[in-house]
């Protein structure tokens, strides 16, 4: 019995040395992983510095270099590209910008997918995402979140005409990089509505389902409530 209590107080020992490991593991790796971020973005954007013609650079000005000069440099970059974005000529060379990318073979086909997919994540404009939404997605029997996009042109609006239900244009996000996926048309009576803002499908996206929006448990709940009341 001696031997016996001796074993179980070192199994006991051990899978609380092991639990302690864990849980030590789990606090600091993600600090660690949200230091080296950080890190790498500063470390990143200081690069942007060299932009800035020599004599005017801070370690030529103050006599030492300023961490996270960077990332004010790159905001300030932004700004000043959207205000001159927002006039005339700038809307000008922007479409200019367009067209010499939109000649370049390989290159357009990169450079327009990243741009329609940016704006419409991004834009406040009618042609961003407005409507999450559930659809049967890549077969039947299996739900992911989407995106409505836009309207259907004419043409396949025709096409689709001899079916009895109409058919919604939705864009189906990949996990965790939502500026992928694909760009799909579903029967309407194939979705499910989600009372869910775009910002928070998309955090459900990113997150890998880890951020978990308040009422979307509660909606799912109802869905399957709903799929065994058709069963019935």
């Amino acid at each position: 019995m001696t031997a016996h209590r001796k074993k179980s107080k070192k199994r006991t020992v051990a899978s609380k040395i092991k639990k302690y490991l864990i849980t030590g593991v789990l606090i600091w790796l993600p600090i660690i992983a949200g230091i080296w971020t950080i890190n790498y973005i500063i470390t990143t954007s200081d690069h942007l510095i060299r932009l800035i013609p020599k004599g005017f650079r801070p370690e030529d000005l103050f006599g030492h270099h300023i961490p996270g000069l960077g990332i004010v440099l790159a905001l300030l970059i932004l700004l000043i590209t959207g205000v001159f974005a927002g006039n005339i000529i700038g809307k000008k060379v922007v479409r200019l910008w367009d067209s010499f990318f939109g000649h370049i073979p390989v290159v357009k086909t990169v450079y327009t997918g990243v741009k329609k997919v940016s704006e419409s994540l991004l834009s406040d404009s009618s042609k961003s995402f407005k409507t999450p939404l559930l659809v049967q997605f890549p077969h039947q029997g299996v739900w992911t979140i989407a995106f409505v996009s836009g309207s259907l042109p004419d043409e396949i609006r025709h096409s689709l005409k001899d079916d009895e239900d109409e058919f919604l244009p939705v864009y189906v996000p990949t996990t965790p990089n939502p500026t992928g996926g694909y760009y799909i048309m579903v029967r309407c009576a194939d979705t499910r509505p989600l009372n869910l803002s775009v910002d928070e499908a998309l955090k459900y996206i990113i997150s890998l389902g880890m951020v978990m929006p308040e009422l979307l448990p509660e909606r799912l709940e109802h869905f399957d409530d709903d799929e065994d009341d058709e069963e019935e």
